[in-house]
C-alpha cells in the first residue's frame, strides 16, 4: 500500500515489520502501569519510547501505524481478560475469546493510531509531532471516554492510581490525568536535535512537573480531614458465587443461604451494629416483582437492618438491573434502575429500532437483554443520607456522577465482578472506583460478588477490602467525605477545551516555521 506525495515520489504507508512489532512490545510495556500491576515506573518509560519511534518515521501514515501497533499490543496485555465471559460457558462460547480479544485489541489499535495520527497531521517536524501526539492521544482518550456511548477503561492516566500524582484528578480529572502524562512521555522525543543543554531543560522541566504533582498530592493525602458528623456503618456481603455455577439449579439457594447467613451474623464484640446491609449485583435468585417470599425472608436474615440489594426486576415484557433498598418489613424503600448499561452484554444496540422492523431477538422491549432506567437518581435513605447508586460499569464513567440533581453525600457501587476472572479485570474495575472516589471527594462503598469489595475514602485510599474469591462480610465505617473537588463542578469540559487549543496552536506554529525556513532557504 501506498501514497502519492505533493512531488510524485510513493512512500510506503506501513513500517517495515520490525518497527511495528517494537511498537506492539512497547504497548504491553506501557500496560504494565495499569492494574494490578502499577508499575508506572515501566510504563512510562516505554510510553515515552513509543512516542520517540513513532517521531522517527518519516511519513505520517508510518506514525499512526506506528500508534496502531502500540495500542493493539497495550490492550492484549491491558484487557486480556476480555475472554472471560466466554469462558463462563466454554462448551457453548469459548470458540468466540480469540476472535473478541483480536478485535478489540485492534479497535484499541485504532484510538492509538488517532492519537499518534493526530500529532503527525499537526506537527511538521519530530518536535512538533512529539507534543502533537501527547496532545493527540490525550484527544483520542477523550474520544475513547465519550463515543459509542463511553469505554474509558485503562486510559493512559490511570497508570497513576494508587500514587499520589493520582490526587490531581480531584482539579482536572482522568483527561487531565492522560495529558500530563502523554506531555511527560513526549518530552524526550520533543528534545531530538536539540544541544544536551536545551534538551536537559525540556526533559528535566517535564519530570520535575511530575514530582511537584507527586509532592502535592502527597501533601493532600497527609492533610487531616474532619470527622464524619454521624457515624455510619456498612455491612459489605461478599457471597463468593462463581459465575458460572451461581444460577444452576443446584448452587443459586446455596449462594442465596449464603448471604443470608453473612446477614444475620452479630457483629464482632465491641462493634456497632451495622446501619445498612450491602448485597452485590443481582444478589438474589427471583425477580423484585415475583420474591415468593424472597423479601420477607431476606429482612428476617438481617435482624432489622436495612438491606441494599443487587437485583433483577421486570415491567411488562422489559427487563432491569437493580438496585433497591428493602426495609426491616421487607418493602422496598428506594429503588434505582442501571441506566448506563453494557453493549453487548447487557443490550444489543439499535435493538428495539429493529423490532419495528419485525427483528426482535435483539430487542430489550421483549425482554431479550436489559433496559435502561431513566437516568441517575440519588437514593434518599433518611439518616443515612443521599447515596449515589452505581451498578457495576457505571463506575466507569466519572461523567455519569455530574449528572445527579445534587450532590451525594457517599456513592455506593455494588457489581459482580466474577465476570472478569481473577487476574486482572477486577483490579482494573477497583482502580477507576478508587479514581472517582478522588475525583468526587466523596466515600465509597463497593460490594462485589466474588471481589474486591471495599470501603474507599474520599482521597482513593482503601480502609478495607475483601479479596478475591473469598466469602466473607465487612463490617466497617463509612469514611467522611471532603468539600467538593474542582472537577466536580468544572467536569471534562475544560481540559478537553484545552486540548483541542493546543492542537490547533501547534499546527498553527509548526506551519509558520515550516514556511519562515523555506522562504529563509
Amino acid at each position: 500500500m501506498i501514497e502519492i506525495l505533493r512531488d510524485g515520489l510513493r512512500a510506503p504507508l506501513r513500517p517495515r515489520w520490525q518497527v511495528l512489532a517494537q511498537a506492539a512490545v512497547l504497548g504491553a510495556l506501557v500496560a504494565a502501569g495499569q492494574a494490578p500491576f502499577g508499575l508506572w515506573w515501566i510504563a512510562l518509560p516505554a510510553l515515552a519510547a513509543a512516542v520517540w519511534l513513532a517521531t522517527a518515521q518519516r511519513w505520517r501514515a508510518s506514525m499512526a501505524w506506528t500508534g496502531f501497533a502500540t495500542g493493539f499490543g497495550y490492550a492484549l496485555a491491558a484487557m486480556f481478560w476480555i475472554v472471560e465471559p466466554f469462558m463462563v460457558e466454554p462448551e457453548i462460547y469459548g470458540w468466540m475469546a480469540p476472535f473478541a480479544l483480536v478485535l478489540m485489541a485492534a479497535g484499541m489499535g485504532v484510538f492509538w493510531a488517532v492519537g499518534f495520527g493526530l500529532g503527525a497531521l499537526a506537527g511538521q517536524g519530530p518536535r512538533s509531532r512529539a507534543l502533537g501526539i501527547a496532545l493527540g492521544m490525550a484527544a483520542s482518550d477523550a474520544l475513547r471516554s465519550y463515543v459509542f456511548t463511553g469505554f474509558p477503561w485503562v486510559l493512559v492516566g490511570h497508570v497513576w492510581i494508587g500514587t499520589p500524582v493520582a490526587q490531581a484528578a480531584a482539579y482536572i480529572g482522568p483527561l487531565g490525568l492522560s495529558l500530563i502524562t502523554m506531555l511527560v512521555a513526549a518530552a524526550p522525543a520533543m528534545t531530538r536535535g536539540m544541544r544536551i543543554a536545551p534538551a536537559l531543560g525540556v526533559t528535566g522541566g517535564a519530570l520535575a512537573g511530575l514530582v511537584a504533582l507527586w509532592l502535592g498530592g502527597a501533601a493532600r493525602l497527609d492533610a487531616p480531614v474532619s470527622p464524619r458528623a454521624q457515624p455510619i456503618t456498612l455491612r459489605l456481603v461478599q457471597p463468593n458465587a462463581p459465575q458460572a455455577l451461581k444460577w444452576l439449579p443446584e448452587y443459586r439457594m446455596k449462594y442465596f443461604q449464603r448471604l443470608l447467613d453473612l446477614s444475620h451474623e452479630p457483629p464482632a464484640q465491641g462493634q456497632p451494629e451495622p446501619d445498612l446491609i450491602v448485597w452485590p449485583e443481582t444478589a438474589v435468585p427471583f425477580l423484585l416483582d415475583r420474591p415468593q417470599g424472597g423479601l420477607e425472608v431476606s429482612a428476617e436474615a438481617a435482624n432489622g437492618i436495612p438491606i441494599a440489594m443487587g437485583i433483577q426486576r421486570g415491567e411488562g415484557s422489559r427487563y432491569f438491573n437493580s438496585l433497591a433498598v428493602i426495609t426491616p418489613d421487607a418493602k422496598v424503600e428506594a429503588l434505582y434502575d442501571k441506566s448506563h448499561l453494557v453493549p453487548f452484554g447487557e443490550y444489543i444496540p439499535f435493538g428495539d429500532e429493529m423490532a419495528k422492523f419485525g427483528i426482535t431477538a435483539f430487542a430489550a422491549q421483549v425482554g431479550n437483554g436489559y433496559s435502561a432506567g431513566p437516568g441517575e437518581r440519588l437514593l434518599n435513605l433518611g439518616k443515612l443520607g443521599h447515596v449515589a447508586p452505581l451498578i457495576c460499569y457505571e463506575a466507569i464513567f466519572p461523567q455519569d456522577l455530574m449528572d445527579f440533581p445534587q450532590r451525594p453525600d457517599w456513592i455506593l457501587q455494588v457489581t459482580n465482578d466474577a465476570w472478569f476472572g481473577t487476574l486482572s479485570g477486577p483490579y482494573q474495575h477497583l482502580a477507576q472506583a478508587r479514581l472517582r472516589a478522588i475525583e468526587q471527594g466523596l466515600p465509597l462503598a463497593r460490594d462485589a460478588n466474588t471481589g474486591v469489595s471495599a470501603m474507599i475514602d474520599a482521597k482513593g485510599r482503601i480502609v478495607a477490602s475483601l479479596g478475591m474469591d473469598r466469602t466473607g462480610k465487612l463490617d466497617v465505617a463509612l469514611p467522611p467525605a471532603l468539600e467538593p473537588t474542582l472537577y466536580s463542578q468544572i467536569g471534562d469540559l475544560p481540559v478537553i477545551a484545552a486540548i483541542v487549543a493546543f492542537l490547533a496552536l501547534v499546527s498553527i506554529f509548526s506551519r509558520i516555521g515550516v514556511d519562515r525556513t523555506r522562504r529563509e532557504v
